[in-house]
């Protein structure tokens, strides 16, 4: 199966995104993608009919796609972000391992 990085993601994704769209209406089809996950959990947890259309799995790729794109044409490395905002919780809640600490360590046993 192929692997793909957040810089891989990212970098693909300014290239489609580099000319037309601003960030402000990527962030109206997040809010949207957000409104059909929202949609597709009522569903599958019996708030609303299930018409069976409902998959979990595309939406939530639809609000990565899209959260990232919005990274990416702000040039947000989202790898080096996630980590230090990881760190920052980690302190914050007194929480262990961190992110990067729990990457290290991974990295070793691979």
């Amino acid at each position: 199966m192929t692997q793909l990085t957040f810089q891989e993601l990212q970098s693909y994704l300014a290239l489609k995104y580099k000319e037309g769209r601003t960030s402000s209406a990527l962030f109206m089809k997040l809010v949207e993608e957000i409104g059909e996950v929202a949609e597709v959990l009522n569903q599958l947890e019996g708030r609303k009919e299930n018409t069976g259309n409902a998959s979990l799995e595309k939406e939530l790729v639809d609000v990565i796609h899209y959260a990232v794109a919005i990274a990416s044409i702000n040039d947000i490395d989202l790898t080096k972000a996630i980590i230090n905002k990881d760190k920052q919780a980690a302190v914050k809640y007194n929480q262990a391992p961190n992110l990067e600490e729990y990457l290290v360590v991974q990295n070793k046993e691979d």
